[in-house]
């Protein structure tokens, strides 16, 4: 048998794009550089040769013109998949998002939806300019109406892009721009959507919890192998959907290990973590042994190149938060 082909996140989500077209001719994709140079990061590359130009729309650099289209588009029985460039970007966009798409079908009583996904990149690590790199995830989870959802491998970006692209409602999907190429991993095209509100147990533990998402399950599973060495078995939780929350999965691990580190890398302060935080703590107070600690970025814009590695929460502040945890009396 031969060996499976390798993608990397970035060669998923083109997989997905190029899967969700052939399935459905209501798909199209939109944004600026998406068609003939196929995307800043080559996201959409090959995309406008195979569906041609009225599906694989190259537009201005405006992306309140860019949300607007697509809310229009999807009013209308399209499946429009936007890109914003960068999330840094997307401030324009925020108007049509926030008025108008996620609030489509409550205004109209169901009578029209917004089946629309919003692809960005996000994130610090590829040493590039402050607005390239930001995480302002919570900004979306805040907002009724929108769902929001981030991959952490090949395999979830694949299935959570075309379980976007199949609902019914507004999907903000947000693509770490760090793990774009690092770590390809054999990979199937074969259509198979994964569940957009269910949270992924990448490794059972009994001892403690530690709950990430996007890039930062990096660093997360990396702290699991260093407390694995020292004895301690941790269960590690992909968040992957942060709006709406998997809170049951959350909670009964929690409930099982009493211990709970949160992984993000955006600013700490009104973060999704203190969502999580304050849920579980709701739900599964009188089984936590500690408090649960949060290891996040500082409430700082991201900085520049040279100290992103000091901004990005690394191994050691996980293994920090952990063993305060592990050690709380």
């Amino acid at each position: 048998m031969s060996e499976m082909k390798k993608y990397a996140l970035l060669d998923a989500v083109n997989l997905a794009l190029h899967r969700a077209m052939q399935e459905d001719d209501n798909v199209v994709v939109l944004g600026e550089d998406v068609g003939v140079n196929g995307g800043v990061f080559r996201a959409t590359a090959g995309l406008r040769d195979a569906f041609g130009f009225k599906r694989v729309i190259d537009t201005p650099l405006a992306e309140t013109m860019i949300a607007g289209l697509s809310v229009g588009m999807a009013a209308q029985g399209l499946k429009p998949v936007m890109e914003i460039q960068f999330l840094g970007f997307i401030f324009a966009a925020m108007e049509h998002l926030v008025t108008h798409a996620s609030r489509l079908r409550n205004r109209t009583r169901g009578r029209l939806s917004c089946p629309m996904v919003l692809r960005s990149p996000m994130g610090a690590g590829i040493r590039a300019p402050e607005h390239h790199s930001e995480s302002t995830e919570a900004l979306f989870a805040h907002v009724p109406g929108l769902r929001v959802v981030i991959p952490s491998s090949p395999a979830r970006a694949y299935g959570l892009l075309l379980a976007a692209i199949d609902d019914p409602d507004p999907v903000i999907f947000l693509e770490p721009t760090r793990l774009y190429r690092m770590n390809p991993q054999p990979l199937v095209d074969d259509g198979k959507r994964l569940p957009l509100d269910s949270c992924f147990t990448l490794r059972e533990g009994s001892d403690i919890t530690l709950i990430s998402w996007g890039a930062s399950v990096q660093e997360t599973l990396q702290a699991a192998d260093r407390l694995a060495e020292q004895g301690v078995s941790a269960e590690v939780i992909d968040v992957a959907c942060i709006k709406p929350l998997d809170l049951d999965t959350l909670e009964a691990s929690v409930r099982k290990t009493g211990r709970c580190v949160i992984v993000h890398e955006a600013p700490k302060s009104c973060g999704v973590g203190a969502e999580i935080a304050a849920s579980l703590y709701e739900r599964a107070l009188l089984d936590l042994q500690a408090p649960i600690q949060r290891v996040a970025a500082p409430d700082i814009p991201p900085p520049l190149y040279r100290l992103e590695q000091l901004y990005i929460p690394g191994v050691e502040d996980i293994l920090a938060a952990c063993d305060s945890t592990l050690n709380y009396a």
